[in-house]
């Protein structure tokens, strides 16, 4: 079976199709206010833009930076993936230079990200292996970057996404909860999220979905007892296993 496909019998999806063009509108509207009331100090600016985004963008789409960025933010806030990105790449801006310094000092490097020994490990062979199986570069395709340890599917449509501008749908806990609290899907893990999104979301709206939900869950569609009454996609949402709300 395909490294990009997963297994499982439990999809569900939706009689009704949620109106996408209509609640991503009004994220990307609500994402929009939210950078305005950062600029202008009314709010963290750290909390406006993931900090994937923010690295992929100060370090011009690299591939490479894209790519440990988003190994580093798992399991990990935003902030503090920001910093330990900035740290290590500063250090080990291409594969080969990662690979000169030691798992220790790559692991002091990256601290306090959750699991900064394991991560460090990681990133260590998967900088072996990009430079002797890719020519140095991190590979454009789901597949390979699937093979590499420490890469599961969020980040491999991350690198996507964010180095190489390819169509893919990031599904992280955040998108996986929203999706299934607002009844757009039935799943149980956010694999099979990606798996229905990719049935029943437009094409269109692939990429931004991710950064959209990730923000949103971050400030009102929190895990628990959520800012219902500050949401702007209400009308399209069931708040399904929401018992307490503000």
């Amino acid at each position: 079976m395909p490294v990009n496909k997963v297994k499982s019998k439990s999809y569900t999806h939706p009689s009704v199709q949620p109106n996408w063009d209509t609640i991503v509108g009004a994220l990307k509207k609500w994402r929009k206010d939210l950078a305005k009331e950062s600029l202008d100090g009314a709010y963290p600016s750290s909390k406006a833009v993931p900090s994937v985004t923010t690295v992929a963008e100060v370090y011009k789409n690299d591939p490479w930076a894209v790519l440990v960025s988003t190994i580093l933010s798992l399991r990990t806030k935003d902030e503090v993936t920001l910093k330990c990105s900035q740290a290590l790449l500063a250090n080990a801006p291409t594969p080969a230079k990662l690979l000169a310094l030691t798992e220790k000092n790559i692991a002091k490097l990256v601290y306090p990200a959750g699991f900064y020994r394991t991560k460090a490990a990681s990133l260590k062979k998967i900088a072996a292996l990009i430079l002797e199986n890719h020519n140095g570069k991190v590979p454009s395709d789901l597949d390979t970057l699937l093979t590499f340890p420490g890469v599961g599917r969020k980040t491999a449509n991350l690198v996507l996404i964010e180095a190489y501008n390819k169509d893919g749908i990031c599904v992280d806990i955040h998108v996986h909860r929203i999706s299934n609290r607002c009844g757009w899907l039935v799943s149980k893990n956010p694999d099979e999220t990606e798996m229905i999104l990719r049935n029943i979301l437009p094409r269109k709206h692939w990429k931004p979905l991710n950064p959209l939900l990730v923000l949103y869950g971050q400030n009102v569609c929190r895990p628990v007892s959520p800012f219902c009454s500050r949401c702007v996609i209400a009308q399209h949402c069931k708040k399904i296993n929401v018992e307490k709300s503000r």
